[in-house]
């Protein structure tokens, strides 16, 4: 596999230069020939690197005492990109230094800056943040928006989810992924109308005579189906796939900490904890975030991760092979050829619904 270097925000997350280094260490003894820019504090990236003789002749560092706070509002981050470790990290996908870029820093300053640094492909109106989640079944599901938007049109919605399409092809290997709305009931007249257009838009487009796009819409789920495996790609805006992402989390963490609770409540239960622990062992990695860290930014003209920034160093790891195998993909073109095959006419002229030929569609 031969790859451009990675860019790495090295003063992103809660823990810094030094989870930052160790988890790129990580992913590169799992995968020799990656390299790395590392973007940050130099000393403090050099003495981190003391730790990881490995990864010497393999990372470069770009020195940058400048750093986004997490707190900070995005429009002040903006302003300090050229100066802060974050701003200089996509910089470098923009340049060509690197070919994609990977922050544990503040997801809102970093949204701006890749959006203003890197734009949108042609044909996409709004980037989205996709991540992976765990499911019953052997596969993923993608879910997307995230939190880049907190509202999202009908248009917004069909991008996001020939955006999320091409991602599950390549993370999932489906050759045509099943699609979903999230909704509040999965009956066509359930949801606001953005969603109704919006699925009539993919209907639309799944049916055209030339096979239409690389997915197959399959109508509205609903949140409690999310992890279920019964759909590979899950498309809403950004309030609502940021509520439902927190809620999951948050279910996982009151499962294994009710587990806790119950294993060591007494002797006997102590007892049954050790009768059982290759099951609990095989729960605990599957619900934990680290294993499915690494959030993208779809919809840019280059690829950038964004890492939990309370991921360890096996999570930070994860988040840069995330961004290695989209770029080993080619993520952005596979969107531009999908979107390519909606076509501006599946989308209709000002928010207008079109059908198969053409003709408007029924919401």
């Amino acid at each position: 596999m031969n790859l451009p270097r990675i860019a790495v925000d090295a003063m992103g997350g809660d823990e810094g230069v030094r989870v930052m280094v160790e988890g790129a260490a990580l992913a590169r003894r799992q995968h020799e020939d990656f390299k790395f820019l590392l973007v940050g504090d130099e000393k403090r990236i050099a003495a981190a690197l003391d730790n990881h003789p490995g990864m010497r002749g393999a990372s470069e560092i770009l020195h940058c005492e400048g750093v986004v706070g997490g707190d900070e509002l995005p429009s002040r981050a903006m302003r300090r990109a050229k100066t802060t470790s974050m701003g200089l990290t996509v910089n470098a996908v923009k340049t060509g230094e690197a070919g994609a870029a990977v922050s544990a820093g503040n997801t809102g300053a970093l949204m701006a800056m890749s959006k203003i640094a890197l734009r949108t492909l042609p044909g996409i109106d709004r980037p989205a943040l996709a991540a992976i989640m765990p499911t019953l079944q052997a596969h993923d599901v993608v879910m997307l928006d995230l939190g880049a938007n907190t509202e999202a049109d009908a248009r917004n919605l069909v991008q996001f989810a020939v955006m999320g399409a091409a991602y599950s092809r390549i993370v999932n290997g489906f050759e045509r992924p099943v699609v979903r709305l999230l909704n509040i009931g999965t009956e066509e007249i359930k949801g606001t109308e953005e969603l109704r257009d919006a699925a009539a838009m993919l209907t639309a487009a799944s049916a055209r005579e030339d096979g239409g796009l690389a997915l197959m819409f399959d109508g509205f789920v609903e949140s409690d189906k999310i992890n279920r495996g019964e759909t590979h790609v899950v498309v809403t805006d950004g309030f609502s796939g940021n509520i439902a992402l927190k809620a999951i989390e948050g279910s996982a963490r009151f499962v294994t900490d009710l587990l806790r609770q119950a294993f060591t409540s007494s002797l006997r239960s102590k007892v049954g904890f050790l009768v059982s622990r290759p099951a609990t062992e095989l729960l605990k990695h599957h619900l934990d975030p680290n294993n499915h860290n690494g959030a993208v930014f779809l919809g840019l003209n280059g690829v950038v991760v964004k890492s939990h920034g309370s991921a360890n160093a096996k999570g930070v790891a994860n988040a840069v092979a995330v961004a290695a195998r989209l770029l080993e993909n080619k993520l952005t073109e596979r969107i531009a050829h999908d979107l390519s095959q909606l076509g501006e006419g599946a989308l209709g002229q000002n928010g207008r619904i079109t059908g198969p030929k053409g003709g408007e569609a029924a919401a």
